[in-house]
């Protein structure tokens, strides 16, 4: 039996364990050097992953859609749209043209009065202080005619395109200047035709004497082989005309004017009007451009012809691939034509809008038919690569090059594409030319990256780039824009079947709009379900009296005075009920599973639901949220120097805000446009008791009604027509604005379509506001020859830019009543 002798203190002998030998010296070293490797790769791993996740976020706001773009790349062409090809597709400029493509040949027009002080023009200037000047008819396709009332002569122009051959046809111009009092005395005028290759292409001059300029012939990708032709000018008070022309390159087309500038001289002399002397002219002389590397650079040829008024200039383009045409597009062929299309344009605006039916005299309809054809002979052909930056970039970063066709809210001031000014554009557009507002919105929609941004301003090339101040060039992705193409989607897709061609764009942009609306509702969602927040306000609380939401489309419109997250903002709210709506009706009419869209309007135009996230009893009216003082003001702030400074070092005087009560979570207190949403985006019930409340404000004249319209914020508010810095006055703070205007002209109109207690009240209100905004603005017109940006709430005169012929020009449907 075996005892355990542990147990009783015992021990017992046993051999030692057995021990393993000691392994070889250098297995131990390939454990090391295996474990050092498998560090170092896990090390370098993490590092590479960090860094590919660093870098795939940088490059994220760059990478466009995965989706098909909805138009192919040689959609424009002159082969799939030969009418479209050529075109007034550069608004920036008094007369210009060129082609739907990337790296166009373009022409343009200048002129230069030799009598008294000489001013070239080129590009649209409110500083050139001209008269008036706009399309006085254009019909988005086949000719223009435009009046330009300059300081004691008139130019018009007119174009017309014949279409024929490979490359999108013919066209041609005609000049013709008059003086506007034919007994004083004779005026030189200079006109300057020319024609730039933008990086690609070439271009030959032919003389017919030793300083005429009869032809230019030239060669491109796009246009194959072409002519222009300048034949000799027709009248003359003098019948004396002086030639000059200049050949040479420069590194884009937006040094075109200080290359013309830098080329003239005063040593030229023309016979005088009675032929007896002879007086100097500036002319095109000589330039010795700068060594430019590379040969991507624009070539020009420039024909200046200097002749006494009244006088006529013809230009014409021929391509060479046009070979069956019947004679030059000039003198009675080309009047010919141009009364055709003149015709056509009128017959076609009586059957769209009736309005000598509606009782508007002729001069009236001409007003009309003048506002149309601006903003459709505004629209312009871009092409180039936005800059833009994220919070992953830590400078900004060139978006895909990308072309876009749009219309523009002012030739002068804005000649570019702006995101929310588009969807009103093409309310009128579509009207006139459903094709080209579906085309506008197919170039907007794949401009869409992955995330579903689409950059709000869209400055694409240097000549783009050269009318926009540095701090507004580049575009964050974090910030939206109304998305108001929703607005023009649900105008095109309502009151009946949609077109084929509607059809083909639905089912290409599906994705992208799918992706765009999930974009807001991923980045510009509150705390709260179904509650939204404007990204990208001013954060500086010193310098502005209220933080600027240039995001919303209504910049310094007052919104809670210290940003925050907690903050609600009612007109986003509003616009997503609508996007939910159109992306519901999208659905139904694609086969498509709408049931998220569906929900979300219904959750969105709960009016129960809108009225305790939005409604403000004090106010009366609904109102933004988040921390908010009524009690701000703008002081100057006197900095003294400090003892022994030397004062000429103290900064000067600057006005801050000051704050004197301390902000708190409440409703914004702000009776104006954002108050309407609800209202003019036709969310609220017809029989809500809150319908009545703002049809009340909307029609008191101490708050928001005037003779010319509605005003953008209340006389009541604190910050009625109050600046918002020292160097930026009221823009959305009392103003009359048209855009929003012709909503709630609209929304009148169809309350008083609906049953409820409100009908007639709605009714009263919308003839009366129509009668109010026509008037107003066709006064205007006639008095200032333009619409405006923005209209005075005190005297309706016309402020801001002009010409703003983008979303002014809306009362042409506010006179159709079309809605």
């Amino acid at each position: 039996m075996t005892r355990d002798r542990r147990r009783h203190g015992g021990s017992e002998h046993r051999p030692p364990p057995s021990r393993k030998p000691p392994p070889p010296p250098g297995r131990e070293w390939s454990r090391v050097l295996l474990v050092a490797i498998l560090s170092c790769v896990i090390g370098l791993s993490a590092f590479g992953y960090g860094h590919y996740k660093k870098w795939s976020l940088a490059v994220r706001v760059v990478t466009l859609h995965p989706a098909p773009l909805i138009l192919t790349p040689n959609s424009t062409s002159p082969a799939a749209a030969p009418h479209l090809f050529w075109g007034s597709y550069r608004p920036q400029v008094y007369l210009g043209m060129k082609t739907r493509s990337p790296r166009s040949v373009v022409t343009g027009l200048m002129w230069l009065s030799q009598s008294g002080s000489s001013s070239l023009r080129h590009t649209c200037e409110q500083g050139d202080g001209l008269e008036r000047y706009g399309w006085l008819m254009h019909d988005g396709v086949n000719f223009g005619v435009q009046e330009i009332k300059d300081k004691g002569f008139t130019l018009r122009t007119e174009f017309v395109k014949r279409p024929g051959g490979r490359h999108g046809g013919d066209w041609s111009w005609r000049i013709t200047g008059t003086p506007d009092d034919p007994a004083s005395p004779a005026r030189l005028v200079s006109v300057l035709f020319y024609v730039a290759t933008d990086g690609q292409g070439s271009l030959t001059p032919h003389m017919d004497s030793r300083d005429r300029l009869s032809s230019v012939t030239g060669t491109s990708e796009e246009l194959g082989t072409f002519t222009i032709h300048f034949p000799r000018p027709e009248g003359g008070a003098s019948g004396h005309v002086s030639y000059n022309h200049l050949v040479t390159v420069c590194p884009g087309l937006h040094h075109i004017t200080d290359v013309v500038r830098s080329s003239m001289r005063d040593r030229f002399n023309h016979p005088a009007a009675d032929s007896s002397t002879k007086r100097r002219y500036f002319g095109l002389d000589t330039y010795q451009p700068p060594s430019y590397p590379g040969s991507d650079h624009t070539h020009i040829v420039i024909h200046q012809v200097s002749m006494y008024l009244p006088a006529q200039v013809e230009i014409l383009f021929e391509s060479d691939s046009f070979t069956q045409r019947q004679g030059p597009l000039s003198g009675a062929a080309f009047t010919t034509e141009l009364e055709t299309h003149k015709r056509n344009m009128e017959e076609r605006f009586r059957e769209r809008f009736h309005l000598e039916e509606k009782g508007f005299m002729s001069e009236q309809v001409s007003f009309a038919q003048a506002a149309l054809s601006n903003m459709v002979g505004g629209m312009g052909y871009f092409y180039g690569s936005s800059l833009v930056q994220s919070r992953h970039n830590p400078e900004p970063v060139a978006y895909p090059p990308a072309p876009l066709h749009t219309a523009v809210p002012s030739r002068s001031f804005f000649p570019r594409g702006f995101l929310w000014d588009e969807g009103f554009h093409l309310l009128l557009i579509a009207r006139w030319d459903p094709t080209l507002a579906w085309q506008s919105l197919a170039h907007w929609l794949d401009l869409i990256n992955a995330d579903g941004w689409i950059p709000r301003e869209q400055i694409l090339g240097p000549e783009a780039r050269s009318k926009v101040p540095a701090e507004f060039v580049v575009q964050w992705e974090e910030n939206a824009n109304p998305p108001t193409l929703f607005l023009a989607l649900r105008q095109l897709l309502t009151g009946g079947t949609v077109s084929a061609e509607g059809l083909q764009f639905l089912r290409g942009a599906f994705p992208r709009l799918q992706t765009w609306y999930d974009w807001f509702n991923n980045t510009q969602n509150g705390l709260l379900p179904y509650t939204y927040r404007w990204r990208g306000r001013d954060r500086d609380t010193l310098r502005f009296l209220n933080p600027k939401t240039l995001t919303s489309g209504l910049d310094d419109y007052p919104r809670a005075s210290h940003p925050s997250d907690d903050e609600r903002h009612v007109d986003l709210r509003c616009w997503m009920a609508l996007a939910s709506e159109v992306m519901t009706t999208i659905c139904e009419l694609l086969g498509e599973d709408g049931g998220r869209y569906k929900a979300s309007h219904m959750a969105l135009t709960d009016n129960s639901r809108l009225d305790k996230l939005h409604w403000s009893e004090r106010l009366g009216a609904y109102a933004d949220y988040g921390n908010h003082t009524q009690n701000v003001a703008l002081e100057w702030e006197r900095i003294r120097p400090t003892p022994g400074q030397d004062p000429r070092s103290v900064p000067p005087p600057r006005l801050i805000r000051v704050v004197r009560k301390p902000p708190k979570l409440q409703f914004v207190g702000a009776l104006g446009y954002v108050s309407l949403f609800p209202f003019i985006l036709e969310i609220l019930s017809p029989d809500s008791p809150k319908l009545g409340r703002l049809l009340d404000h909307l029609r008191d004249a101490d708050r928001l009604w005037t003779p010319y319209g509605i005003r953008s914020l209340s006389k009541s508010s604190p910050l009625f027509l109050q600046r918002n810095t020292e160097h930026d006055p009221p823009y959305w703070r009392g103003p009359i604005w048209i855009n929003i205007n012709y909503l709630v002209v609209r929304a009148l109109y169809r309350y008083s379509q609906m049953e409820g207690p409100y009908r007639e009240r709605a009714l009263g209100l919308y003839r009366e506001l129509r009668t109010n905004l026509i008037s107003n603005l066709y006064r205007q017109y006639k008095e200032s020859g333009f619409l405006w940006e923005q209209y005075n709430d005190q005297t309706g005169r016309g402020q801001g830019c002009h010409p703003f012929t983008g979303w002014s020009s809306l009362i042409v449907l506010v006179m159709a009543e079309e809605f």
